[in-house]
């Protein structure tokens, strides 16, 4: 047994980049600044909810314009 665990123990540390790409692991790194990404999008919010309402209203409005054009024609 001791054998096999020195084996993958080896295998393990020397594979271990493609593990975590692999199975999409999160590294230290990763968790180190994910406060501060959580908070900048956070931050993005209102702006996106901004943007749907404003989005949806031109729509609206276009969906409009081409119901008329559809009329006249």
């Amino acid at each position: 047994m001791i054998g096999t665990d020195k084996y993958l123990n080896a295998y393990v540390d020397r594979r271990m980049k493609y593990i975590v790409d692999e199975w999409d692991l999160s590294t230290q790194t990763d968790l180190s600044d994910f406060t501060g990404r959580l908070n900048a999008l956070e931050q993005e919010i209102p702006g996106l909810k901004s943007f749907e309402q404003t989005a949806s209203d031109k729509l609206t409005e276009l969906e409009n314009r081409a119901g008329k054009l559809k009329g006249r024609v």
